[in-house]
């Protein structure tokens, strides 16, 4: 499963889908890629992006970690953030993908402060899954007010 995710994320776009394996592995990297980056990686932080994808994709505690931390693997070795967002965008209908912003901005807000590089790739990656201004700002203000 890593080993595809990642050939994906270097390659071109590729012509057969995503499994739903690789699906779930892309949400998790994204997860991690936008809770590094406010340079701080705490376990509290690791601990909510497992009981996000626990809850997302009904997996166990122990599954939830093991797809955390490979994810973990494909966001280090992934070039950018646009690969990432690509197979996303590809594996969620548009519908579902403010929720996929709302999981984001969640993680970002999850060691309490959102900073500038955050509100920066946020903004970036509501752009790339084409999910519209309004949506976005919508599924933020649910985020940060569920929290």
């Amino acid at each position: 499963m890593l080993q595809d995710l990642l050939r994906r994320l270097a390659g071109p776009p590729a012509r057969d889908p995503l499994t739903p394996e690789d699906a779930r592995l892309a949400m998790a990297a994204m997860m991690v890629r936008v809770s590094r980056t406010d340079g701080h990686y705490a376990d509290a932080e690791r601990h909510l992006i497992d009981a996000m994808l626990a809850d997302r994709y009904a997996l166990s505690p122990s599954e939830a970690a093991r797809v955390r931390a490979e994810a973990e693997i494909a966001e280090a070795d992934a070039q950018d953030t646009v690969r990432f967002t690509r197979l996303i965008k590809e594996a969620v209908p548009y519908e579902e993908r403010a929720g996929v912003v709302e999981a984001l901005w969640r993680v970002a807000a999850g060691d309490d402060a959102i900073n500038a590089d955050e509100h920066g790739l946020m903004r970036l990656v509501a752009s790339l899954l084409g999910v519209a201004d309004q949506d976005s700002a919508l599924a933020r203000q649910r985020a940060l007010r569920d929290r």
